[in-house]
């Protein structure tokens, strides 16, 4: 890639948690009975009329808002014309010349250093229903209870510059939505739907190169990964001076390849006309200030405070609000506990590795504030050693068992009796008598294997410095 450049742009598609759909009373719940939150508005019956849901707009704008974007006082909605199964009216209600709001930008860090991503437009506009296909039965069915539910397509303008880029963009994204409680960001139920245009051109060609849409792509990873195949699969082709096609290509994640679907569409191709039975939309600046006014503190906003009130890195701020449950988490510690270096040493270093490994979430986790404190206490008057400390930390987030519980459960305790740690440093040295001379005789990295055997042989509960010190102590009894 390195005699290319590449140009990402990424189209969010929001669930906005309102409890009604964009444009009628059904249920916007996730799930239930195929074909049971319906009614005639959102299945598009004759003569049945679209009442925007005035949480629906709120919402909106507290997103825009949150994006820096413009709101505008004025707004339209449009028809956005074609044909597909899932789609009952043969056209989606949406936003095209007219929208809720334009520019905005949201700050990420590559290579280290601050890039700003710009925003395009923030536009509203109601989802499409969904297709379960049966390939044993060779037949799909269609299940519209998704049809009508509000979006929110947050559009960026073509700043991304690499796959990392646009996962690290779709990251901060998700982090400001979550903050703002307006969705759940769930991807796999749909909540946050992404698609990406990337391009690629010679680093000596100022144009952009062919456009390609991917599209079903249902993680964080899955992103990057089809934008990290489809950069190769292009440079390939410029390589070869193939060309390439201005198309829509799924990625196949069990294949990890990007298959093409269909010749990619224009926006004359969906024939946008006003529509008619939704009215202009004014949007008074009182209802802006008003919900600007209740918008919480935001993840740079935190980041800031953790930075100057808790001491911490930018990195330790930043990996902290990403996630604003653990945040939360984190302010609750400490205020038990003033040792914010020590907590967010644990919440991104052993929490998150262990949460990663298993694919939890933050949400999920088991354990408290209160119980990892109360963890921290035991170490710090010597009842568990760090390393056995790691041990029942894992136990906690595995059955949400106190520290102390977990302890006595297992039999951790820590030996801090002098006499009984000096006794078993004395067998050791007994059993290794070549090691002992080999330290005797100035080979002072034989130490730690002594010590390593200690802490073996009381199976990691003999305090750590005690267990040093009474083997040094033994070896100054073997000096001639």
């Amino acid at each position: 890639m390195s005699h290319y450049l590449t140009t990402i742009g990424l189209e969010i598609h929001l669930r906005l948690l309102t409890k009604t759909k964009a444009f009628c009373g059904c249920s916007n719940c996730f799930g239930g009975e195929p074909n049971t939150f319906v009614c005639p508005v959102c299945l598009g019956f004759p003569g049945s009329l679209p009442v925007l849901n005035s949480q629906y707009l709120r919402y909106a704008i507290k997103v825009a808002l949150a994006l820096s974007s413009n709101v505008s006082g004025m707004m339209k909605f449009d028809r956005k014309n074609y044909f597909y199964p899932d789609l009952p009216k043969n056209y989606q209600i949406s936003q095209y010349d007219m929208p809720l709001s334009l520019g905005g930008y949201v700050d990420i860090i590559s290579d280290n250093k601050p890039k700003r991503i710009a925003i395009t437009r923030v536009h509203m506009e109601e989802d499409a229903g969904k297709l379960v296909h049966n390939k044993r039965a060779l037949s799909s069915y269609v299940d519209f209870n998704r049809t009508g539910t509000p979006l929110l397509e947050i559009v960026s303008e073509p700043d991304i510059s690499s796959p990392e880029e646009a996962y690290r963009y779709l990251i901060a994204i998700k982090s400001i939505i979550e903050y703002l409680d307006v969705s759940d960001c769930n991807m796999e139920e749909g909540s946050l739907r992404c698609d990406a245009n990337i391009s690629i051109r010679p680093k000596s060609q100022k144009e952009l190169g062919v456009k390609v849409e991917l599209k079903n792509m249902n993680s964080f990873k899955g992103v990057r990964d089809a934008l990290i195949y489809e950069e190769k699969r292009q440079a390939k082709a410029l390589s070869a001076d193939e060309p390439i096609a201005q198309q829509t290509r799924l990625w196949n994640e069990e294949k990890q390849v990007s298959e093409p679907m269909r010749t990619k569409e224009e926006a004359h191709d969906y024939r946008y006309f006003p529509d008619p039975d939704l009215p202009t939309v004014s949007i008074d600046a009182t209802l802006i200030e008003e919900i600007s006014s209740e918008l919480p503190e935001m993840p740079e906003q935190k980041k800031e405070r953790f930075i100057r009130d808790c001491g911490l890195s930018k990195y330790d701020a930043s990996v902290l609000v990403s996630d604003k449950v653990m945040a939360c988490f984190f302010e609750c510690c400490i205020k038990l506990y003033p040792k914010p270096k020590m907590i967010v040493n644990w919440l991104t270093g052993d929490i998150l590795k262990y949460l990663n490994a298993n694919n939890i979430e933050f949400n999920s986790v088991k354990t408290t504030p209160q119980r990892l404190i109360s963890m921290f206490e035991l170490m710090d008057n010597k009842t568990i050693s760090g390393k056995m400390a790691k041990e029942v930390l894992h136990e906690m987030l595995a059955t949400g068992d106190s520290a102390d519980d977990i302890v006595k459960k297992k039999g951790l305790l820590q030996i801090s009796d002098k006499s009984v740690i000096e006794k078993l440093a004395d067998d050791i040295i007994n059993e290794n008598p070549k090691v002992a001379d080999d330290y005797l005789s100035g080979k002072t990295n034989a130490l730690g294997f002594l010590v390593g055997q200690l802490m073996k042989k009381s199976k990691g509960r003999a305090d750590p410095q005690l267990a040093n010190s009474a083997i040094k102590k033994g070896l100054g009894k073997k000096r001639p």
